[in-house]
């Protein structure tokens, strides 16, 4: 493991013989002498030398669901860890990525980046390990390398737990079937090789294992607009997106969460306008999970189905709940790609001096890609890319490409040439009201790319 960040902060390796403990999904030595504190989701080793000013921090956090995807999963976990973590401190948004490799079945990607504290320049490193069910992050900060035999043996040490899943293996659907529906697309059904069934509906998605029933509700209007009261806007969508279904609120359990990605987990007993029988109803959200709500026959059964029943304030351990925004996946029909998809992206990087803290100019970064589909199985890709700093003119790059199409199965489509080369994409649709995203994924590399139709 230590060839992760060779390089990164000049370590200085050696091989460590002390007995191993466990924190989870990992194994390792701990540095002797170095202060150990728990915390809620992760174990710290810190250490300080008040007379050099240089202080070090190993820190193994505690593995969450996986999104499917390893590289999705290192973005997701350099956000969360590192840029949530220090983004006063002008940390860069993009980390300076080393190659992949695979340990004990896992995939394994780490990442640099750097930051200002205390007039000072400290490093930042994260090793993450997926296996596309659930990954893990050993994270690194210091402001000295003098530290680097330590970390070296530290990391020399660390050993995730064997995987029972393929590194990078795709958690998919096994089964989807077709109907017809008022939108045109093929599928509205998916059967989940977990138990899950989901069906498309008018305002969510509604998706049914044994006694539980999940609605995935459509974004709203009222979803992008700026709460500065976390308790105003979890009354806002429980009015709107539960109360009006249902009446007789009883037992009513709402539990606040003091985490830097807010978190929402309310509940209670209902019933249901419909059939007049009692159920236990849960809404919940958080990050990009959207607003679900859980429909169970009372609270029992929602704490056998999902672990969950007494929220601790800072409880971070939402992932059996979060996994569900997965259910909100759909297989792609040949018919279904006609027309033109298209994404775009834009952004800007502010730059300061590391040692003044002045405003030195920023890039400004933008791309548009698209692909075309015609019911002759022939399509045009065009990628445009422009980049440069702000005030100058910008650079433009763009490639294009042309050849013929095929579904290989429900879950993966083909090209003939992109690139110099034939390139096979992993596709589903996500849904939303009135319409579908198309997400895209090379099979070679990289993470999944949402399209969007804009013409037909």
């Amino acid at each position: 493991m230590k060839q992760l960040i060779t390089g990164i902060l000049l370590l200085v390796v050696t091989t460590a013989f002390a007995q191993q403990q466990h924190y989870e999904m990992f194994s390792f030595n701990p540095p002797k002498g170095w202060k150990k504190q728990e915390l809620e989701n992760a174990t710290v080793y810190s250490v300080t030398n008040e007379v050099k000013k240089s202080w070090c921090q190993l820190v193994l956090v505690k593995s969450t669901v996986s999104k499917g995807n390893a590289a999705i999963d290192f973005e997701s976990e350099w956000k969360q860890l590192v840029v949530d973590s220090y983004k006063e401190y002008g940390i860069t948004d993009q980390p300076i990525e080393q190659e992949s490799s695979t340990m004990n079945g896992w995939e394994v990607r780490s990442g640099m980046g750097k930051f200002l504290f205390n007039k000072d320049t400290a490093t930042v490193a994260l090793i993450m390990f997926s296996n596309g069910q659930r990954c893990g992050s050993v994270k690194i900060v210091s402001n000295s390398s003098s530290y680097g035999k330590e970390i070296g043996a530290f990391l020399e040490s660390v050993q995730p737990e064997k995987s029972t899943a393929k590194a990078g293996e795709e958690v998919a659907p096994i089964v989807a079937t077709a109907q017809p529906v008022p939108d045109g697309y093929t599928f509205t059904t998916t059967n989940f090789d977990d138990g899950w069934t989901s069906v498309v509906k008018e305002d969510w998605v509604e998706a049914t294992k044994n006694n539980v029933k999940v609605l995935l509700h459509y974004p709203r209007p009222e979803n992008s607009k700026y709460y500065s009261n976390r308790e105003e806007e979890r009354r806002l969508f429980w009015d709107l997106l539960v109360a009006p279904r249902y009446s007789n609120l009883r037992q009513f359990e709402d539990w606040p969460s003091n985490l830097p990605e807010t978190a929402y987990f309310s509940g209670g007993l209902l019933t249901d306008n419909t059939t007049g029988k009692d159920v236990w109803v849960t809404l919940f959200s958080k990050g990009k999970s959207g607003w679900i709500e859980i429909i169970t026959p009372d609270k029992n059964a929602f704490v056998q189905a999902f672990g969950i029943r007494d929220p601790h304030f800072y409880f971070t351990d939402w992932e059996p709940l979060l996994k569900l925004s997965g259910l909100n996946r759909f297989a792609v029909g040949e018919k279904d790609l006609a027309g033109k998809w298209s994404n775009e992206f834009q952004g800007s990087t502010n730059y300061y001096n590391l040692y003044t803290g002045l405003y030195t100019g920023s890039t400004t970064f933008a791309s548009r890609q698209y692909f075309e589909f015609r019911a002759n199985k022939s399509y045009n890709w065009d990628l445009v890319m422009a980049n440069g700093a702000s005030g100058s003119s910008m650079k433009v790059d763009n490639a294009k490409a042309s050849g013929s199409w095929k579904m290989l199965n429900n879950w993966q489509v083909w090209f003939s040439e992109i690139e110099r080369s034939q390139k096979t994409y992993n596709a589903y649709f996500s849904c939303f009201k009135g319409g579908r995203i198309l997400w895209l994924q090379d099979v070679s590399y990289g993470s999944y790319t949402a399209y969007g139709k804009i013409s037909n």
